[in-house]
């Protein structure tokens, strides 16, 4: 499974699901579904969480196809420096792809933050 919507048809599958039956469940068009299917777009950030939460998978497994624990690179020092309990961070740059993704992550969660703040 090369890419998100391989994974996301695969999901469908082993749930038992059909693809229209998804994309009803999920409020996502059967047009922007097959977009994903031809190539010309990949699901937004929100519909990426929504569809892991759904099928109670990983975004890493869901984005990537790789499991937490491939992910994840641990050095072989402590997790935690010295007394202040800050994270050792690796120092490795992000791609371009993976900077878009996280700021766009970012920005939902700030719009998800104010809608809820408005709510209440």
């Amino acid at each position: 499974m090369q890419t998100i919507y391989e994974r996301i048809e695969f999901l469908i599958k082993q749930k038992g699901l059909t693809k229209k039956a998804f994309c009803q469940q999920m409020n996502i068009s059967t047009g922007n579904f097959g977009d994903w299917k031809r190539g010309k777009s990949t699901p937004g950030t929100h519909n990426l969480i929504e569809i892991a939460g759904f099928f109670k998978v990983s975004l890493d497994w869901l984005i990537l196809g790789k499991t937490a624990a491939e992910v994840i690179r641990e050095s072989e020092g402590e997790y935690f420096i010295a007394q202040k309990r800050q994270l050792d961070c690796q120092m490795d740059e992000l791609l371009p792809e993976e900077q878009a993704f996280i700021k766009e992550y970012l920005a939902f969660a700030e719009y998800r933050k104010n809608k809820q703040d408005g709510a209440e």
